[in-house]
């Protein structure tokens, strides 16, 4: 694997990326520049869940083939998050209260640990600081969700829908959607899902 990281601006999330298109995502920080939001709405979305969730998602596929999916597991209490993409021997699981991402290789038996993207994360039940414009509502894999749109440095403009215990179901990047849940289960979220293998060795992370 050549690289975990890229980073899709500005939505609040990473996307780790590798062989076969390997995605995953984070929560973080918006980064946006000024928008107008009405005083009458909220001044920003939760993007970060604030219950136990099971998200199937779907996405474009980096090199231009047939969508990829992807398994995202959350569990509120612990601040940790588990992604595992599709037909991968590679899984991630990141411990928010750590600051720590493991890469693990179920294949070598191998883990990798590095410091987690970002530099914060925004606490369930918080809006992150910027501003942000609501654009309208739409239901995604039976959720309801309300439409934010971001600005990032460059004036690329994204758009993000998510569900008000902070679930995002869905990104648009000019009016493509890039990635969308496609299942979504508010289950509680077993300690052993996140749990890093005591017999899996230590590996160096790839660069």
């Amino acid at each position: 694997m050549t690289e975990y990281r890229k980073k899709l601006p500005p939505t609040g999330i990473i996307l780790f990326s590798g062989l076969l298109g390997i995605i995953g995502i984070c929560f973080l920080p918006f980064a946006a520049k000024a928008e107008d939001v009405s005083a009458a709405s909220p001044a920003g979305p939760y993007v970060t869940p604030s219950t136990d969730v099971d998200v199937q998602y779907e996405m474009d596929s980096p090199d231009g083939g047939p969508p990829v999916h992807q398994q995202m597991r959350w569990q509120a209490a612990s601040l940790r998050q588990r992604v595992d993409p599709e037909n991968s021997v590679v899984y991630m699981v990141t411990s928010w209260k750590d600051r720590t991402l493991t890469v693990l290789d179920t294949l070598r038996h191998t883990r990798s640990q590095m410091a987690a993207p970002g530099t914060a994360l925004t606490m369930p039940g918080q809006i992150p600081a910027g501003s942000f414009q609501r654009l309208g509502t739409d239901l995604v894999a039976g959720q309801y969700c309300v439409i934010w749109r971001t600005t990032d440095q460059d004036g690329r403009q994204s758009d993000a829908c998510y569900t008000d215990d902070g679930i995002m179901v869905l990104v648009m990047q000019q009016g493509r959607k890039v990635v969308r849940a496609v299942s979504v289960s508010r289950i509680p979220q077993d300690d052993a899902i996140f749990a890093i293998p005591a017999d899996y060795k230590e590996a160096a992370p790839a660069h």
